[in-house]
C-alpha cells in the first residue's frame, strides 16, 4: 500500500506485503513484523533473531510469563494486545485471541475491529472525561482516524500513519514569550524591583523583561517527544526529513515526562489561545492528543528487567500494550450507552459506580458492587393535570427520579453457548438484580459476526409444599421478575447483536 503522507516517497513507501513467512506456533512475520496472538505461547523459535526472544526474557514485561518447559524456556502472553519494538528492529505484534480458532489467516480482520476499537477509546475519554484502560505505554487513538485500507496495516504501521496523517496539517507554531535578562543594554521592559534587588552595584546592567518569538511551546515539544519516541519505526530518510522543520523544538525532559499529564493540561491551555485557523487549531489538538497517549506511561515499569546492559536505559523505546479485558470492557460500555441515549433521552449511563451491597449490624460496608455500566431511567413522561403549572413543577422533580432499567456487565471472554456461563457470572447477574431491582440485567460478551444472538436465562426458584412461601410473595419479589440475558457484542461492528429494543420495552 502507497500512502499519501507528503512525508513518503512512492519509492520508499510501506506496504502491506501478501507474502507472509510463516514460523512455527503459528506466528506470521510479514515484513519486518512478528504477530501473534493473545495466550498464545512463544519460544526462541518463533523468532527471527534468537537475541530478539533472549531480550524478551531479560525484561521481564509484565505482560510476559516465564516457564521452563521441556528444557526451554517459553514466555506466554498475557491478556494484552499491542507492539514491542525489539532490538533487531523487527516489532512484536500481539493481537487479541476472541476464541479457539481464532489462527493467522485472522489477522486482517482482527487488525481491522482492533484500530477500530482504539479509535473509539480516545474519543470516549477526550469527550467524556472518562478513565481510559490500565494501560502498559499503550496510546489511544481519536475518532477522526484515517479510514481503514482494504489490507489492514500492522497496529504499529497503522500506528504510524494515524500520527503522520495528523502531522501533515501541522507545523511548529511560534508564539511569543516572556524572556527575562540581565543585559547591558536597555531592551523590553525595566524590571525595577529586580534591578534595585540585583544591579544597586553595577548600574551598566539591566533587567529587562522582553517577548521573543520562539517555537518552544509546551505542545510543540510534546509532539516532538512522541515523534522521536515513533522514529525507530521509520526508514532513516523518512525521519530525516520529518525533523526538518521540528530541529528548533526540544524534547520534554525526564522531569517533565514525570508529570506528563500537568505538561498535556498545559499544552492544551496554551494551543487555545494561540491565533490559528479554526481547521489547524483543531488539526493541532489531534496532534497532541495522540502525542499525550503516546507518552502517558513511558515512565511505567512494565517489568523487573535482569539485563545487566543498560547502556541506552535513558532512550524511550517503543513498548505499547494495553489490558485487553479493560479495553473492551470500555469499548462495549460507550457504543451500549451511546445506543440507549440514542433510543430516548430519558436513559443515563453509569459506569463503574460503586455501590455498598452488604452491611453489617452496626451499618458498616462489608461488600461492595460495581457494575461495569448502570442505565437509569429517569421518570420524565408527560403529567397528566389539569394545572399547566403544578403539571410542570412535578416535570421538573421527575427528572431527579427513576429507577435502574438495565444493570450490564461487561466480559472479554469466549461463550461458545449459553451452558458454557460460569457460575461466578451467574451469580453476580442474580445478585446485581436483587441489588438495583432493575428491569433486566445483561451478561455481555464479544463474538465474530452476527449470527449469536441474546439468549434469555429463566430463573428457577425452589420452595418445598410446607413451605409458607405464597405465590403471592413469590410475584412480590421484584428481583425475581428480572429478565437475565447474554447479550452477545459483535466486534467487528461494534454493536449487539439481535433486536434491542424489545428487550428495552420489558424494562
Amino acid at each position: 500500500m502507497i500512502t499519501n503522507n507528503l512525508y513518503y516517497a512512492k519509492e520508499h513507501s510501506i506496504r502491506v506485503s501478501s507474502r507472509q513467512t510463516r514460523i512455527s506456533n503459528s506466528s506470521v512475520a510479514t515484513m519486518n513484523v512478528i504477530t501473534v496472538f493473545e495466550h498464545q505461547r512463544l519460544t526462541v523459535h518463533d523468532f527471527l533473531q534468537a537475541s530478539d526472544f533472549d531480550w524478551l526474557i531479560a525484561q521481564e514485561f509484565a505482560v510476559f510469563t516465564i516457564k521452563r518447559k521441556r528444557g526451554q524456556w517459553q514466555l506466554k502472553v498475557g491478556h494484552y494486545i499491542g507492539i514491542i519494538l525489539l532490538p533487531s528492529g523487527m516489532t512484536l505484534e500481539i493481537l487479541p485471541k476472541l476464541n479457539q480458532s481464532t489462527q493467522s489467516n485472522d489477522i486482517v480482520q482482527t487488525r481491522h475491529w482492533v484500530q477500530g476499537m482504539l479509535s473509539d477509546l480516545i474519543h470516549l475519554d477526550a469527550h467524556n472525561n472518562r478513565k481510559l484502560p490500565n494501560t502498559k505505554n499503550f496510546g489511544q487513538f481519536s475518532s477522526q482516524s484515517t479510514p481503514l485500507p482494504l489490507k489492514v496495516l500492522p497496529i504499529s504501521d497503522w500506528l504510524i500513519e494515524q500520527f503522520l496523517q495528523r502531522l501533515m496539517d501541522y507545523q511548529p507554531t511560534k508564539h511569543y514569550q516572556a524572556q527575562i535578562e540581565n543585559q547591558a543594554s536597555l531592551q523590553g521592559r525595566l524590571l525595577i524591583k529586580e534591578q534595585l534587588r540585583h544591579n544597586s552595584m553595577q548600574p551598566h546592567k539591566f533587567i529587562c523583561e522582553s517577548s521573543v518569538l520562539s517555537h518552544d511551546m509546551l505542545a510543540n515539544r510534546l509532539i516532538k517527544s512522541a515523534l522521536v519516541y515513533l522514529m525507530p519505526l521509520l526508514p532513516q530518510f523518512i525521519s530525516s526529513k520529518l525533523l526538518q522543520p521540528w530541529q528548533q523544538v526540544p524534547t520534554l525532559s525526564n522531569r517533565e515526562m514525570q508529570q506528563i499529564a500537568v505538561i498535556y493540561a498545559q499544552a492544551k491551555r496554551q494551543l487555545d489561545v494561540q491565533p490559528l485557523q479554526k481547521q489547524k487549531l483543531h488539526a493541532a489538538q489531534q496532534l497532541v492528543d495522540l502525542a499525550y497517549w503516546l507518552l502517558k506511561q513511558t515512565t511505567a515499569a512494565t517489568g523487573n528487567g535482569i539485563d545487566t546492559n543498560r547502556q541506552n536505559c535513558s532512550q524511550l523505546r517503543l513498548c505499547l500494550l494495553i489490558d485487553m479485558n479493560q479495553a473492551f470492557e470500555q469499548w462495549a460500555s460507550q457504543r451500549i450507552a451511546s445506543m440507549f441515549q440514542q433510543i430516548s433521552s430519558s436513559y443515563r449511563p453509569f459506569y463503574q459506580t460503586q455501590s455498598v451491597w452488604l452491611n453489617d449490624a452496626e451499618g458498616l460496608a462489608c461488600l461492595s458492587i460495581r457494575p461495569d455500566l448502570l442505565i437509569f431511567k429517569t421518570a420524565s413522561d408527560d403529567c397528566q393535570n389539569q394545572n399547566d403549572i403544578a403539571a410542570n413543577q412535578t416535570k421538573a422533580k421527575n427528572k431527579t427520579k427513576g429507577r435502574y432499567s438495565h444493570v450490564i456487565d461487561i466480559k472479554w471472554k469466549y461463550l461458545p453457548h449459553a451452558a458454557a456461563i460460569s457460575a461466578s457470572d451467574a451469580y453476580q447477574l442474580t445478585s446485581y438484580a436483587q441489588a438495583y431491582l432493575a428491569g433486566q440485567v445483561w451478561l455481555v460478551y464479544p463474538v465474530l459476526g452476527r449470527d449469536r444472538q441474546p439468549v434469555a436465562l429463566k430463573q428457577q426458584t425452589h420452595y418445598g409444599s410446607n413451605d409458607s412461601v405464597s405465590s403471592d410473595n413469590i410475584k412480590n419479589n421484584e428481583s425475581a421478575d428480572a429478565h437475565l440475558w447474554l447479550m452477545p457484542f459483535d466486534v467487528l461492528t461494534g454493536t449487539l447483536n439481535g433486536e434491542v429494543l424489545p428487550h428495552l420495552d420489558k424494562a
